[in-house]
């Protein structure tokens, strides 16, 4: 079966590297603190997109009571975030803080579209943590209680 991001989610991922794209391009600090932002978001999206992301496609299937046993080849990525939810969480202290140089360069260049996409990502970074990735972790015990029964 092949598990996809929910459209929203990846709407939402190509809107961020779009706009910091865009900050990368900026002469002086800004343009250096938003390539250090990148250096650190940029792998860490890859995972989220290669194993954090795609299992909460199952969700709507799932909550209308939909499942099918092709559905526990996604252990694998639940697991996976299980397991590394650590490391995830250590990466998002790095972004955060990449972003703070970011806000900060961006206020005194009074380039105030870039502290607004700094508080957003911090925000984004901060529904994975609370609910996309629990969400994701949840799938896989559901569905291992599933299969148990």
């Amino acid at each position: 079966m092949d598990f996809t991001i929910p459209q929203s989610l990846k709407t939402e991922h190509e809107e961020l590297h779009a706009e910091l794209r865009k900050a990368t391009k900026e002469m002086g600090q800004v343009g250096a603190a938003a390539r250090s932002v990148a250096a650190v978001l940029h792998p860490h999206f890859l995972k989220e997109e290669e194993y954090a992301l795609p299992p909460l496609g199952l969700l709507s299937s799932l909550a209308e009571g939909r499942v099918s046993t092709d559905m526990g080849t996604v252990l694998e990525m639940t697991n996976r975030l299980k397991n590394d939810l650590g490391q995830m969480l250590e990466e998002h202290k790095a972004i955060v803080a990449q972003l703070e140089v970011l806000t900060n360069a961006a206020k005194e260049a009074r380039k105030y579209a870039y502290v607004r996409f700094a508080e957003k990502l911090v925000l984004h970074a901060q529904m994975e943590e609370e609910v996309l990735y629990p969400a994701a972790i949840l799938i896989g015990d559901y569905l291992r209680l599933k299969r148990n029964r």
